[in-house]
């Protein structure tokens, strides 16, 4: 389950999507969660499938890789299902004792199963095409109008980027304490919910520990080189839009308009809810 996290990790490979401006990564990062938000009919999660089926492939990211994430948010998306079935009123499917599914519910669960879905697999493209150094210009460089706000914009980006190296550091550290624990013996699967957390301590204890000392190094050494952030540091590679960049932004925002449009108020949507009326007998 550890190696299966991909977060904050980064591929390195040579793509179009790894050669773009880290700004543009996050921007449309950004927008594909909002137009995904707005979808209500399957037209609008047909043509996002289509957009992040087809960055991935640009990305040459391995599928398999990018999926791996999925498997540390099962329990979320299992208790999404499960309050979004039974929690929901409308026309009943399956009505036992207490509990009744509706169409209703079970298209919401659908739904929300398909957002957080893609909505992880979108967020992890730009971590795994983009190094640590740029995506923390590229944070610096998009948030740098919150400075007349007096917001210290290049420590905050300086701490998240800090943050996501430190994520695989981390997992790498807990399975190393893991399998030194088991081959002392330590037991992390039989038992019920309380012995299972009972016998995690010897392994979150060691790792705290190793999390400041290495947070300690850290601090050490970059005060060692002077480091002080903020206005008037200079960067060896300064970011520069290209043409690449701008082709980007105009696929990006045509994607958004479009999507978002075709998904709301679509003449294609009334036909598919036509035909799901007359497939399931209810409305979509």
């Amino acid at each position: 389950m550890i190696r299966d996290i991909t977060i904050g990790q980064y591929y390195q490979t040579k793509s179009v999507i790894h050669r773009l401006d880290p700004r543009v990564k996050l921007l449309g990062t950004l927008l594909f969660i909002i137009a995904l938000f707005t979808y209500n009919n399957p037209v609008g999660y047909i043509i996002g499938i289509i957009f992040l089926c087809t960055v991935i492939k640009l990305s040459h990211v391995p599928f398999k890789f990018i999926t791996k994430g999925l498997k540390g948010i099962i329990l979320i998306l299992c208790f999404t299902v499960l309050i979004n079935l039974f929690l929901t009123p409308g026309t009943p499917i399956i009505a036992f004792w207490k509990i009744t599914i509706t169409y209703e519910g079970l298209a919401v669960a659908f739904s929300m199963i398909l957002r957080l879905t893609m909505l992880i697999m979108g967020s992890s493209i730009v971590t795994l095409t983009t190094t640590p150094n740029n995506l923390t210009d590229g944070l610096e460089k998009g948030m740098g109008f919150m400075k007349i706000f007096r917001v210290p914009v290049g420590d905050v980006a300086m701490m998240m980027s800090i943050a996501l190296r430190f994520i695989p550091i981390l997992l790498e550290e807990t399975d190393r304490i893991m399998k030194a624990q088991l081959a002392r013996g330590a037991d992390f699967e039989s038992g019920n919910i309380v012995k299972k957390a009972k016998a995690l301590v010897p392994v979150l204890v060691p790792l705290f520990v190793s999390a400041f000392r290495r947070a300690g190094d850290l601090a050490m050494a970059m005060e060692a080189r002077c480091y002080r952030g903020g206005d008037g540091r200079t960067k060896m590679k300064p970011l520069v839009y290209k043409k690449r960049d701008a082709i980007a932004y105009i696929i990006l925002f045509t994607f958004v308009i479009v999507s978002i449009w075709l998904g709301r108020w679509s003449v294609i949507t009334d036909f598919f809810r036509s035909i799901y009326m007359n497939l399931f007998g209810c409305p979509l």
